[in-house]
């Protein structure tokens, strides 16, 4: 009886571990979601952007949309959008900006929207750089840089604040850390060792120095609102926190987050 109980939990525990591994193995098709049709920007409505193509560091080319601000000295806003899709799904949120007054660059990653290669944590972060990097070497200074990270995108917009001093920083449904969003059926410990992309916003967010916005909808069942709420608490610079009743992950601009943000921007823009 015995023997059969501890063959039974060494089977149990085998196939516990042979599903984390899989997990592990799997996990930036678990992460990454992307849509490879490349899109003009007059096709998703946005005529007056243009398509540039940034090179990066590690030598990859990713075609991005950008517009200058209408007005000289308004800001321009850097987006970084989620796991899923490609920039041209979030023309809406460019839409508004740019009738703002304000510039855009739509940022797209490796692998995302007809763009070569594959998308990882250090992948997106030279996509974020050289996108960074080229706004700087157009002549358009860091402090009228506004850095906007959507969930996914809010780790590449935390490292890109960490590393340059810009505007502001607005993060629209950030996490704590991608390992604190793995399966329940991963226990915390191993997901954290076995994560190979981190984005640890929670831990970027004591330093950053810029005014910091952190929009979240309440009813988020993809990342919870508590995440958004720790990572806030844990910023050490100026900042506000919006966390709409009754929004999920995907429709806080239906929720009007949009006029706030612009609203927050055009604040720090003074």
């Amino acid at each position: 009886m015995l023997m059969i109980m501890v063959k039974t939990v060494l089977g149990l525990g085998g196939a516990y571990l042979l599903m984390v591994g899989f997990v592990a193995l799997m996990q930036r098709g678990m992460i990454y979601h992307p849509d490879t049709t490349r899109t003009r920007p007059d096709e998703a409505g946005l005529p007056e952007m243009v398509p540039v193509p940034l090179k990066t560091a590690d030598g990859w080319i990713s075609t991005s949309w950008y517009a200058p601000p209408k007005t000289l000295g308004r800001p321009t806003i850097v987006f970084f959008h989620g796991n899923s899709g490609t920039l041209a799904d979030r023309a809406h949120k460019a839409r508004a900006f740019l009738d703002a007054g304000f510039g855009v660059l739509l940022v797209e990653y490796r692998g995302y929207g007809g763009n070569a290669g594959r998308p990882s944590e250090q992948g997106l972060y030279a996509d974020g750089e050289a996108a960074v990097g080229w706004l700087t070497a157009q002549g358009v200074p860091a402090r009228r840089l506004v850095l906007y990270g959507e969930s996914l995108g809010s780790g590449v917009a935390m490292e890109m604040a960490i590393r340059r001093q810009t505007m502001a920083l607005v993060l629209e449904s950030p996490f704590t850390a991608l390992a604190d969003l793995a399966p329940a059926y991963v226990l915390p410990p191993l997901a954290h060792l076995l994560t190979w992309d981190r984005y640890d916003n929670l831990i970027k967010a004591a330093s950053l120095r810029m005014p910091l916005l952190v929009v979240h909808g309440d009813k988020d069942d993809v990342v919870p609102a508590a995440m958004g709420h720790a990572v806030l608490n844990a910023a050490g610079t100026a900042k506000e926190g919006l966390f709409l009743p009754g929004a999920g992950h995907n429709d806080l601009w239906e929720h009007g987050a949009g006029k706030r943000i612009i609203d927050f921007i055009s604040r720090h823009a003074l």
